[in-house]
């Protein structure tokens, strides 16, 4: 595969499955080498081997992006396998909902850890690695754009009940996005978020029983929405119908090419004009 981001190094956390998946075969598709991430082993691996099939480069750093040392692992695999960090997008996560009198502690920090916590970790974990890559390219004379997308949510941007920790885990991915857009400026980084609204998902997929259920890291969390609800939603769309993966994927390639090297600290909703 060659393209427009021939050559460049991505690492994609939860990439396993669904927009995550898209995200790695649509950068995989201009060339990009991809670390494909998720939770589980099978699933990751069968992105990777897609990739491969379809004349791309991709490896496997498995494993939940909440546990000690995974961010540490994660750059290392990008920098052994590709030789360094062009491309990051924080993609992994999940929903646990209640009303806030319901929530424990551990259904909050569980969703604060995996959509926020996890996500600074593996930027500062990424930081020598594009620091030391920008002084060089500065010192030669070459100025290189690398990219960082965090995915962040309409929940984010507006709140949503029963959503209290994903908002505010998805509202604080911004917040960093901005800080960061700061900080690496002076390393050629353009670090922007793309908040995404109704997207078909395995999280999202309408469940005629209310009763579809994943299980992560042995808890099991309620996922699916009432086929009602969500045609309720559709006609609240602009656009008249909920998004596809491909199109969420869609949203995150436009921050990681050429043409966005001058866009920095800034989200765009991807819900086909869909807003909380």
């Amino acid at each position: 595969m060659t393209g427009i981001l021939d050559g460049r190094s991505a690492l994609i956390s939860g990439s396993g499955r669904g927009i995550g998946r898209e995200i790695a075969l649509k950068l995989a598709s201009q060339g990009a080498r991809i670390v494909v991430n998720d939770l589980d082993a099978d699933p990751a691996n069968e992105t990777a081997e897609l990739i491969r099939k379809l004349g791309g480069e991709a490896v496997v750093c498995a494993g939940s992006v909440t546990e000690d040392g995974f961010a540490t692992r994660f750059v290392k695999t990008a920098v052994d396998s590709f030789g360094g960090v062009d491309i990051l997008v924080n993609n992994a996560g999940y929903t646990w909902d209640t009303v806030v009198q319901k929530m424990t502690d551990d259904q909050w920090h569980a969703i604060i850890d995996v959509h926020l916590t996890a996500p600074f970790q593996i930027i500062r974990a990424a930081q020598p690695v594009i620091s030391t890559a920008a002084k060089a390219e500065a010192a030669e004379g070459r100025e290189v754009f690398r990219k960082v997308v965090n995915i962040s949510s309409i929940a984010g941007t507006g709140g949503n009940a029963g959503q209290i920790n994903y908002s505010a885990a998805k509202a604080g991915i911004i917040g960093l996005t901005k800080a960061m857009a700061k900080e690496w400026g002076r390393y050629k980084v353009n670090v922007n978020a793309v908040a995404f609204g109704p997207i078909r998902t395995r999280l999202t997929e309408a469940s005629a029983d209310g009763d579809s259920k994943i299980n992560v890291e042995g808890n099991k969390i309620q996922v699916g929405l009432n086929p009602d609800l969500v045609s309720q939603m559709e006609t609240m769309i602009p656009l008249g119908r909920v998004g596809t993966p491909a199109e969420a994927a869609g949203a995150v390639y436009l921050f990681c090419i050429p043409e966005s090297n001058y866009i920095t600290g800034q989200h765009v909703i991807c819900g086909g004009g869909f807003v909380l």
